[in-house]
């Protein structure tokens, strides 16, 4: 199979507004999400974050630049304020470059975001 760039989807829930907390379920989602698709940084093209928001305390692209990921384009944004919207919510999607079909991904839903996907 050729090389192809594909999205991957991953949710999580902080704790509360803190950077701290911002920064530790960020760091959380992205080493689940590497993990689960055996990733390497270069294989990453672009990183798009969004947060719920109530969460503005730290951007989440600061704990993947503590990972290593220097050369990776990182932006963040605020999710739409939907009333029945998920609280402390952090989100993102990945553009990889791989050799895998879209079935062989695994998105990641962690903490609170669990039940956003099945």
């Amino acid at each position: 199979m050729a090389l192809v760039c594909r999205g991957l989807r991953g949710a999580t829930t902080a704790r509360d507004n803190t950077k701290e907390a911002i920064l530790e379920a960020t760091h959380e989602l992205l080493e689940r999400l590497v993990e689960a698709n055996d990733l390497k940084t270069e294989d990453v093209a672009a990183t798009f974050f969004t947060t719920s928001q109530d969460l503005n305390a730290e951007f989440p692209a600061v704990a993947a630049r503590q990972m290593g990921w220097e050369y990776v384009p990182l932006i963040c944004g605020h999710e739409m304020n939907v009333q029945t919207g998920l609280p402390l919510c952090i989100r993102v999607m990945l553009l990889v470059n791989t050799e895998k079909r879209p079935e062989e991904m695994a998105h990641v839903y962690l903490q609170g975001a669990k039940d956003l996907r099945s």
